[in-house]
């Protein structure tokens, strides 16, 4: 009787991680029957080339979606906080590149550890203690707003509301396998991605990693184990403080900068973790890289000014197939 029960209790899972299966690969195929009418009628130079486009945008956005979810996946918190903390960090570049002439590179590591230092002081100075004090997560979402807008009055008060422009190379570009591609971009591209390997790479291997993932599972029983939660959870911020002033910057070198920038890029962040599956930093890693690509591929058909909401669209209609996202795995009762 008890195999019996055992069979049959091992039924449903293996159905559902078959109809996860399912559900992923149906996914994909859509993708690349898309990809495949596009190069039927753009042509694979065009789809390239506004691939490449999207990989720039996707690596901000997957940058962005990293520290928002590595925070959501210990702390069960969404940082509505996050795009105004990546403007800031455009902005502490550009007071270094441009005000005080510092080369670039110096001015993205001294943007990283400001934001990083912000981070520190969002999390000792209110988050801690109002966890401490028993606070549930909308007082704590309620925080996270009200941080966002004294971080975009700050930046209004010190830079005005005029746009700004990073000292970089805009005009430059590179011809890759018949392809152009920006010289600004493929910096981007190359950053943002070397970064986001070198995280998962943490996560994955590191001891701060494996203590990292084990507050994400259970928080209490990490703290029960031994770990000292109080750190780790510092340091998620300072990570995820780090990667938002370097998305900031990087997406300072491709656009203007403006206080109202980073509310404009949270949205497709909160869309790639969502996509990618909330909670996982790899699954945003992906959902980040994706989202800009199909965003920029359907500048091909339609107009640009559009194309955010496509990439919602289809934001919709993966969760329709597959409420997880991508990558996350299903959650049980």
């Amino acid at each position: 009787m008890e195999e019996v029960a055992e069979r049959r209790g091992a039924r449903p899972l293996a159905f559902l991680g078959d109809s996860q299966r399912r559900a992923r690969i149906l996914t994909f195929a859509a993708f690349a029957l898309i990809l495949l009418v596009l190069i039927v009628f753009e042509g694979l130079h065009d789809v390239l080339q506004t691939s490449i486009n999207g990989l720039s945008l996707g690596a901000i956005y997957a940058l962005g979606a990293v520290g928002l979810t590595l925070v959501y996946g210990i702390l069960k918190l969404v940082n509505f906080a996050q795009g105004d903390m990546l403007a800031f960090g455009g902005y502490i570049a550009y007071l270094a590149n441009v005000t005080w002439g510092l080369p670039f590179a110096v001015a993205a590591i001294l943007a990283m550890v400001f934001v990083a230092l912000i981070g520190v002081v969002y999390e000792r100075g209110l988050l801690g203690p109002m966890r401490e004090r028993g606070a549930g997560i909308l007082q704590l979402l309620l925080i996270s707003i009200g941080v966002a807008f004294i971080l975009r009055a700050i930046i209004t008060f010190i830079w005005s509301t005029n746009f700004k422009q990073l000292d970089v190379n805009r005009t430059g570009t590179k011809e890759i396998l018949g392809l152009s591609i920006g010289d600004t971009q493929l910096m981007v591209i190359v950053v943002g991605v070397s970064v986001l390997v070198a995280v998962g790479l943490l996560l994955r291997y590191t001891l701060l990693g494996k203590r990292m993932r084990a507050l994400s599972d259970n928080l209490d029983l990490a703290e029960t184990s031994g770990i000292n939660t109080r750190q780790v959870i510092l340091i998620t911020w300072i990570f995820a403080g780090a990667l938002a002033g370097l998305a900031g910057v990087m997406a300072g070198a491709i656009t203007d900068l403006k206080p109202e920038y980073g509310f404009a890029l949270l949205l497709p962040i909160f869309a790639a973790v969502v996509l990618g599956g909330i909670g996982d930093a790899f699954g945003a890693l992906f959902g980040g890289l994706l989202l800009g690509v199909v965003i920029e591929l359907s500048t091909l058909v339609i107009d640009p000014k559009w194309k955010v909401t496509i990439g919602f669209a289809v934001l919709i209609l993966v969760l329709i197939i597959r409420p997880q996202g991508l990558l996350g795995k299903a959650r049980t009762v």
